[in-house]
């Protein structure tokens, strides 16, 4: 077995139940001969593992479909049965913030340095560090995952709290494979409309930039009702 092949730690166990059993074989086990492990942590009392997987069968389905897997296992030592849940997630630091906010420690699920890229610069560092603790603050809409040159990802998040003066937030993740680095930048809207005009011009190849995440003056603190307008379309192609 490669050395970045998951290592469950289930051998003398099983699922607690058949509906968790199957489960846990549609949505992890049918894929395992393709998922490497980014970072991964076992609790001491072995009941717990947490896992950032990235699943290499994602590429040659769906165009823009999210490739990583935060997962997280439960074991009963006592009767040798386990549970698990899971979250298909379009960027390292999301697969983060899911493990952390079910009490995976923060520092033991960080990715090694050079897996999976370097950050570019301060910025990403300062705002994955931020995004890693947001894993309650935002509910994802939808992302879209652009493999092959340039590679890039965006994704579409609303906040959880109305108050919020810019509720949608756009990330954008480039990267630079002659330089093995990544960016990740943040943008803030008031509206849905705002934030998936940016998304189509992105994605029609217009150079805009992402505005600030800071609000304006007298900014409503209410989304509007176009919050529950349907996602922006993902970008076409024919085929990889």
């Amino acid at each position: 077995m490669p050395e970045d092949s998951p290592d469950f730690r289930l051998a003398g166990y099983r699922a607690v139940n058949d509906s968790v059993d199957e489960q846990f074989w549609q949505h992890i086990g049918t894929d395992e001969n393709h998922l490497t492990t980014l970072a991964a942590h076992h609790s001491s009392d072995g009941r717990y593992s947490y896992f950032v997987l990235h699943n290499g069968s994602v590429t040659w389905g769906i165009p823009g479909d999210p490739q990583l897997i935060a997962l997280r296992l439960k074991r009963d030592t006592a009767t040798k049965t386990f549970r698990f849940d899971h979250a298909t997630l379009p960027l390292p630091t999301m697969a983060q913030s899911w493990l952390v906010a079910r009490g995976c420690p923060e520092d033991k699920i960080l990715l090694p340095d050079g897996l999976g890229g370097t950050p570019a610069d301060d910025a990403t560092r300062a705002l994955e560090k931020r995004l890693r603790g947001d894993g309650d603050h935002f509910a994802l809409l939808t992302s879209y995952t652009q493999d092959y040159e340039p590679l890039q990802t965006t994704v579409l998040l609303r906040a959880l709290d109305e108050r919020v003066p810019l509720p949608f937030r756009v990330l954008l993740e480039e990267v630079n494979t002659d330089s093995g680095t990544y960016t990740l930048r943040e943008g803030a809207f008031a509206t849905f409309e705002a934030a998936t005009t940016w998304w189509e011009a992105h994605w029609s190849g217009e150079d805009v930039p992402l505005p600030t995440t800071t609000p304006p003056a007298r900014q409503s603190p209410r989304p509007t009702a176009a919050a529950h307008a349907a996602p922006p379309q993902a970008p076409r192609r024919s085929g990889r």
